[in-house]
C-alpha cells in the first residue's frame, strides 16, 4: 500500500493543485459575476466595484486560474494563501478561538493548501514547467 501511495503522490500533488485552485476561481466568481448562487448566496448578485471583498474575488479569480493551470502557481499560491490568512483574521477569527467556532475553516484550509503550493511547486501536469 505504501508503495502504490508513493507512486501517486506527485499525481495527487498535481490533482490537489488542479482542484484547489478551481475550487478557488469559483469564489472569485461567484462576487465577480454573480455565478454559481451569486455573491453572499443571492442569485446573480456581485460584491461592489472596488470594495474589498471586490478585489479578494478578482485574486481568487485569476490566482484560482493561475493555480490551477500552473502558470506562474508558485506566486499565484502565495498570493492566495496570503488573502486567505487575511480573510480568516479580518472575517472570521473575532468571532471564536478556532476555526471549527468562528466559521473559518475554508480560509483557514484554503491559507494552508496555497501555502503548500507555493512551497513546494506545482507537481506535474502543469502548463508551466519549474515552477
Amino acid at each position: 500500500m505504501e508503495a502504490l501511495l508513493a507512486r501517486i503522490g506527485p499525481l495527487s500533488h498535481a490533482l490537489l493543485r488542479i482542484a484547489s485552485g478551481r475550487m478557488f476561481g469559483c469564489h472569485g466568481a461567484q462576487k465577480l459575476f454573480g455565478a454559481f448562487g451569486g455573491h453572499g448566496g443571492n442569485p446573480g448578485a456581485t460584491a461592489k466595484l472596488f470594495t474589498l471583498i471586490w478585489f479578494g474575488g478578482v485574486i481568487e479569480l485569476v490566482g484560482g486560474a493561475l493555480v490551477m493551470l500552473g502558470v506562474r502557481a508558485r506566486i499565484a499560491a502565495f498570493l492566495c494563501s496570503g488573502q486567505m490568512a487575511v480573510a480568516y483574521f479580518m472575517f472570521h477569527q473575532s468571532r471564536g478561538a478556532l476555526p471549527i467556532q468562528n466559521g473559518g475553516e475554508l480560509a483557514a484550509l484554503y491559507a494552508f493548501v496555497f501555502l503548500f503550493i507555493a512551497a513546494m511547486g506545482t507537481g506535474p501536469l502543469a502548463l508551466e514547467r519549474g515552477r
